[in-house]
């Protein structure tokens, strides 16, 4: 019988790999699956306004008609897909490096914004969405009288 010295990082690593691998299985998901489809979520940038928030999330290469923007139960709701076009079969790529596939972002609105207003535009691979804030929370000023 061979004496070896206990490492606790050996077998916390040993039971790291064993939850990783559990939850992968339970849920479907494998790193080939993910390579497969592409994993990739714009990046997003949300901002106040007075009046408004705007949200422009960055979509290069994409077209307009590959984006879909939903509203519903004060959940917004963007969708798409970035689909990967070979110019040609006889080119050979060393490095793909560019996420391709579908994606979800979703954003909680306040409760008191403008839904049926909101407004989209796309220009440069950017996406802006404006959505106007209600006249009842915009902040009013009032006057002390006396």
């Amino acid at each position: 019988m061979a004496i070896s010295r206990w490492n606790p990082m050996r077998d916390l690593l040993t039971m790291h790999d064993q939850l990783n691998r559990l939850f992968d299985e339970s849920y479907g998901r494998s790193q080939s699956a993910e390579l497969e489809y592409g994993t990739w979520s714009p990046a997003v940038d949300l901002r106040e306004e007075e009046g408004q928030y705007v949200i422009e999330a960055d979509m290069p290469g994409m077209k307009r008609e590959d984006i879909e923007i939903h509203v519903e139960s004060n959940v917004l709701s963007i969708r798409g897909e970035r689909k990967f076009e070979a110019e040609s079969q006889k080119e050979t790529y060393h490095r793909i490096e560019r996420a391709y596939g579908r994606f979800t972002r979703s954003f909680t609105l306040p409760s008191r914004v403008e839904a049926d207003k909101i407004s989209a535009t796309y220009r440069d691979g950017i996406l802006q969405l404006v959505v106007p804030k209600a006249e009842e929370s915009k902040p009013k000023r009032i006057a002390i009288k006396g």
